[in-house]
């Protein structure tokens, strides 16, 4: 194992630790401020529209500035978001208006960071380890680091809201001085505008037929999650009538189905190949999510779904970001990443809005309806967009492409 490969996943378990005390406690507090679904949603909204208005930028940073620079100013910016919490939260002033900023602030910093960090891995791995390497470092980010944030993070949370944000202060300092150790290489300035640059990195993302499709079925599984996501905190307290600590066990739940999935996902893309993996971590994502709007309030059983809902989309992530890395020549990646984040994930805050309207008219399980209705859509782009035939002419293009380069 390189040095640099060590390093990072020392940065990425300190910045998960602050990420996720921060995307614990900001719904915890709105619903300690208010109870009326359009306004809980509003705080994931705002805190999806980054991956939206910032992403393609992001993507010039990143292709432009030594990628470890990038990092650790995104440290530095949740840092800045973390101690806004503490301040207002020791002093008893939190606001919707200023959890709104929190959240915005808090993705902003996500988009920077993911995006290097992605841009990071082909740089201290090898390509025939890219698929174990982004397994870890999602493991890391969504499975062992939120096992245990969830419930802690609530608990923290029952001593007052400034209590977790200062935590994950701590942590993203911490992060902040690990990423100065993980080695990049140096950028060789560019001399184009900043539009022409994100112009040429979204015309190969769009005009590779198989990143293409990948990115239509993540856009529409983003809306659909998003909606979810956005009323699962009321869900979880209204349906299913837990505390902020049975939320936090049931956000878990969540990572604990990355944790499992992680011993398997190898060995399933290994054997299924990166298409079929992705076709069938898609039609489980339509039923998890019928069920979820079905299941009578059991938590147990609820828990159970959302477990093996997060296996699928473990599964699905790992091919996705591998694909993306394989596919996309260095100088362009991190715009390729980042303009694939925006426009996938730029229909998350319309999505989350959707969901707290859809909730307030008919209820809160309905969302779960219309969100498994949506990935139906998302199944059948990837039956046909991403055929074992797809993913083997995109090799050979890249392939074709490298020896020219």
């Amino acid at each position: 194992m390189s040095r640099g490969w060590a390093r990072l996943q020392a940065v990425a378990v300190s910045g998960s630790v602050a990420e996720g005390l921060m995307l614990t406690v900001l719904p915890l507090a709105a619903v300690s401020i208010t109870t009326d679904p359009r306004e809980v949603s509003l705080v994931q909204v705002v805190g999806q529209s980054p991956w939206l208005l910032f992403s393609l930028f992001a993507g010039v940073l990143i292709d432009r500035v030594r990628r470890t620079t990038v990092l650790g100013l995104a440290f530095a910016v949740q840092c800045v978001a973390a101690s806004a919490l503490v301040a207002f939260g020791v002093a008893g002033a939190l606001s919707l208006p200023l959890l709104l900023v929190v959240a915005f602030v808090v993705t902003s910093a996500q988009v920077l960071g993911d995006g290097a960090s992605g841009a990071l891995v082909p740089e201290v791995v090898e390509p025939d380890r890219l698929a174990a390497a982004n397994t870890r470092l999602m493991l890391i980010d969504r499975g062992v680091v939120q096992f245990v944030v969830p419930p802690v993070g609530g608990l923290l949370a029952g001593f007052g809201f400034g209590v977790p944000a200062g935590v994950a202060v701590a942590a993203a300092l911490t992060a902040l001085v690990l990423s100065r150790g993980v080695p990049s290489t140096a950028v060789t300035p560019a001399a184009g505008h900043p539009l022409r640059d994100i112009a040429e990195g979204l015309r190969f993302l769009v005009g590779t037929r198989l990143l293409r499709s990948i990115t239509i079925a993540v856009a529409l599984g983003a809306f659909s999650s998003s909606a979810a996501l956005a009323v699962f905190v009321l869900y979880s307290h209204e349906v299913l009538g837990l505390g902020s600590f049975g939320y936090g066990l049931m956000v878990t739940a969540m990572a604990a189905g990355w944790v499992v999935s992680s011993f398997v996902v190898g060995r399933v893309v290994a054997k299924l190949g990166y298409s079929w993996s992705m076709r069938g971590a898609q039609f489980g994502l339509v039923v998890t999510q019928a069920l979820i709007a079905v299941l009578p309030p059991w938590p147990a059983a609820v828990a159970a779904v959302v477990l093996v809902e997060s296996v699928v989309v473990m599964v699905w992530n790992v091919c996705s970001q591998s694909s993306r890395q394989r596919l996309t020549p260095s100088g362009l990646l991190g715009r390729v990443l980042t303009g694939h984040r925006a426009l996938a994930w730029g229909l998350a805050p319309l999505g989350a809005l959707t969901g707290g309207v859809v909730a307030s008219w008919t209820g809160l399980r309905s969302v779960w309806l219309v969100a498994a209705a949506i990935q139906v859509v998302a199944l059948a782009v990837a039956w046909r967009g991403m055929s074992p035939r797809a993913f083997a002419a995109a090799e050979r293009a890249a392939d074709e492409g490298a020896v020219r380069a």
